[in-house]
């Protein structure tokens, strides 16, 4: 497998000539690209890059910032290219016009990249107008039960105005892009870990329509936390991402973590970026800079662990001195908890995964990766790994 990064800057343009990459250049080559919101008023250095690479599986999303290796925001624009070898890769590419949709659209992207010996799939999601529990259920109807699927839903910094998502050519939002990449000689590894920890009492979730909580305890559920979050209340919906839910079925101690997307205040009601279960527990939780970054490494960790689990699974091993893909999508409200030692949860990571392992990757409104359990869902606050490599 070939690899490169490459970054485009509104200042400075493109880190190196685009002409330059003509010998990535291939079916089998991916760009996976992740980018500023405003690309979306000026997509040209998207569009430059399809042009080079026009044989090629460009695809990506806006995000709440950017990284490439260790560097935060150093650029508008962060592309990975990696021209495998002998793994076959697919893109797909459906609407979602609205939450409701969110099921029908991992369906359709299950129906578009279903083959017998599809190892993973990559998904980027709008990050405003879709149900990610949805469209991972959606997914995992239609994909082989042991592909892996990850990736991430689409940022916007702690605006949630909107997002966008690119593929064939064309940036839109309200849209889900997903990459398949099939073939016994791809090796995956993937791991994905909070840093959150449990506040304040249990309240029983007692109306909530898909991912959309109406009441808590019988009260209504806006009211409520926004008395838990007193003066940090003025800045909803941003400032919730500094306190998501912990979602847990009742007798079950396992918790799903998610985050809000927006808020109505005349209903009284919270939108999350997944599903919120009716009769299940809620409770606020909190983190702090070391248990995120502890976090992020414990990701990374887990991430190598499986790609070495894989490697030794697969037969043959994968040859000294291959490039390795490292892809992470972290949460947008670990950032704001992290602030300035943000760079420490990726440096974390990078120490992690390893030296051989390049890294690229984005903030999001939401993850998507495998549980401990190996059941692929869709997280909140995590920060999430994958890596792909060829034997």
């Amino acid at each position: 497998m070939q690899l490169t990064t490459i970054t485009w800057s509104r200042s400075d343009g493109w880190s190196r000539d685009l002409a330059g990459l003509d010998a990535l250049d291939s079916p089998r080559t991916l760009a996976l690209a992740f980018g500023d919101r405003e690309l979306d008023t000026d997509p040209r250095p998207l569009h430059d890059l399809s042009r080079v690479l026009g044989r090629s599986h460009v695809v990506g999303c806006s995000s709440s910032g950017t990284f490439c290796g260790p560097d935060l925001d150093r650029a508008d624009l962060v592309v990975a290219l990696a021209r495998f070898e002998r793994t076959v890769v697919t893109t797909a590419s459906v609407p979602v016009t609205d939450a409701a949709a969110s099921l029908a659209a991992g369906r359709a992207l299950a129906a578009d990249l279903h083959r017998p010996d599809l190892r993973a799939a990559f998904v980027l999601s709008d990050g405003l107008g879709v149900n990610g529990s949805d469209l991972v259920r959606g997914l995992r109807s239609g994909l082989p039960a042991d592909a892996i699927v990850t990736g991430g839903l689409a940022g916007d910094a702690a605006r949630f105005e909107r997002t966008w998502t690119y593929a064939g050519g064309k940036l839109s939002d309200r849209r889900v892009v997903a990459v398949g990449l099939a073939g016994r000689s791809l090796q995956v590894g993937y791991g994905s870990a909070g840093g959150w920890g449990i506040f304040g009492p249990e309240r029983m979730v007692t109306r909530s329509e898909g991912n959309v909580l109406h009441e808590l305890d019988g009260r209504p559920a806006l009211a409520l936390y926004r008395h838990y979050l007193g003066e940090l209340a003025e800045g909803l919906p941003a400032t919730a991402l500094r306190f998501p839910l912990a979602v847990r079925e009742d007798g079950e101690s396992e918790a799903t973590v998610r985050t809000v997307l927006a808020v109505d205040d005349d209903a009284q009601t919270m939108t999350f970026a997944g599903d919120i279960p009716q009769g299940w527990r809620a409770q606020l939780m909190r983190s702090s800079v070391d248990r995120l970054v502890d976090g992020a490494a414990t990701a990374g960790g887990m991430c190598r662990t499986r790609a070495a689990a894989d490697a030794r699974g697969g037969g043959a091993a994968a040859e000294a001195g291959n490039d390795t893909l490292g892809v992470a999508v972290s949460c947008v409200g670990r950032r704001l908890v992290l602030g300035e030692r943000t760079e420490e949860e990726i440096e974390a990571t990078l120490r992690a995964l390893g030296s051989e392992t390049t890294l690229v990757g984005f903030y999001s409104y939401g993850e998507i990766a495998p549980d401990a359990s190996g059941y692929c869902d869709l997280h909140n606050q995590t920060m999430t790994v994958v890596t792909y490599r060829e034997r």
